[in-house]
């Protein structure tokens, strides 16, 4: 059992903030080439080649028998749908676009944080997260009508996002975060694997299987790296921190993608989503101020 470090976990939740849009951004530019399945199978292989063996070595249980397990597999499930989702979304959205719509997330997960974790949710944290809100709504600025049906995807990766964190918020604090995810990596390389089998000669573009030339190897690579120590920080952040804390933070992940989205596919938004960018950082920072108050007891922690 972890006792919660709220400063430590808004570290580590600011690390997959910005590593988290970054893996986005190489899965956009594989998804002209490379099968949607065939990317996720890659992506969860090269999280468990990479955490496995660290796993064993340090001879900390594995989240392999009874209700864990359990939990660990539900856990698995939603991380492939909500990482298949947003690759699919980046295929028709730019990317600061996708993860904005997407951004309805954290204000589901301090609702499941307070109504079924029962933690504690105090005025100054809800008005965070609403600026923050109010933010990302400035942010979104899709023609609905000319993006059709793909800009609901986004809407499908919030709802199942804070369903993951919040298995994982209760999964973390009992198992060991690098056994957690390297197991999680070898279910979802199985289940992916398995799946490929039986689709590899489908009609169906996303998916069939294809053999990556050397450039796609390399960013297969760099995507698997980027994706197992995004959600590596994002678990370590959640077994040290409340959802409800960390909540408001997510929206740091806007300005990120912003960013990245600017330097790779020279997206650059407009004056009000400038502006809407500008309330997430300010919502951000308010929460970490108050973190720091209120460890150092200036204030109560709400």
């Amino acid at each position: 059992m972890t006792h919660d470090r709220p400063l430590a976990g808004i570290l580590f939740m600011l690390g997959f903030c910005f590593l988290a849009p970054l893996g986005d951004g190489i899965a956009k530019i594989l998804g002209d080439t490379i099968p949607l399945a065939l990317l996720l199978l890659v992506r969860f292989a090269i999280q468990t080649g990479l955490l496995l063996p660290f796993a064993l070595i340090s001879g900390k249980p594995l989240p392999l028998s009874g209700r864990l397990l359990q939990l660990t597999f539900l856990r698995t499930l939603l991380q492939i749908l909500g990482i298949g989702a947003m690759f699919l979304s980046l295929r028709y959205l730019p990317l600061a676009d996708a993860i904005a719509i997407a951004f309805i997330m954290p204000f589901l997960l301090l609702l499941l944080g307070r109504f079924v974790l029962g933690e504690q949710v105090g005025p100054h944290r809800i008005a965070a997260c609403l600026i923050g809100f109010i933010g990302t709504l400035l942010v979104i600025q899709p023609n609905y009508d000319a993006v059709g049906a793909p800009a609901l995807l986004p809407l499908l990766v919030a709802v199942v996002f804070a369903l993951y964190m919040l298995v994982t918020r209760g999964v973390a604090k009992i198992a060991d975060p690098i056994g957690l995810q390297a197991v999680s990596g070898a279910m979802a390389t199985v289940l992916l694997a398995i799946a490929l089998l039986f689709t590899r000669d489908s009609e169906v573009a996303t998916l069939r299987l294809m053999l990556p030339d050397m450039r796609e190897a390399l960013l297969l690579l760099g995507l698997g790296i980027l994706g197992t120590l995004a959600h590596l920080m994002m678990t370590w952040s959640l077994r040290l921190a409340p959802a409800a804390t960390l909540a408001p933070m997510q929206y740091l992940e806007i300005p990120f993608a912003t960013l990245i989205g600017w330097a790779i596919f020279r997206d650059l938004p407009d004056g009000t989503a400038a502006f809407g960018i500008a309330l997430t950082i300010a919502a951000g920072l308010y929460v970490i101020h108050r973190e720091q108050a209120a460890a150092r007891g200036m204030v109560p922690e709400t």
